[in-house]
């Protein structure tokens, strides 16, 4: 099975590798803006790879991971 992130990174990203865009500023994903980048920047977060790697992303994830098994 292949994966296609084209739908998840910007049209520029499209081409570039995972360790390419996980260096990327946080607006290389669909939807964020280079504004996005400056208002991350202040809670430390450069790049995509920070994003993913925010302690609070990751609270966030485990939540809704809990909310759909204790439906």
């Amino acid at each position: 099975m292949g994966f296609n992130i084209n739908k998840a990174v910007d049209k520029k990203f499209e081409t570039k590798s995972l360790n390419d865009i996980l260096a990327a500023p946080p607006s290389a994903l669909q939807g964020l803006t280079p504004e996005a980048d400056k208002a991350l920047a202040q809670v430390g977060i450069k790049t995509v790879r920070d994003l993913g790697e925010w302690k609070y992303a990751n609270w966030a994830r485990t939540v809704n991971d809990l909310a759909k098994i204790s439906q």
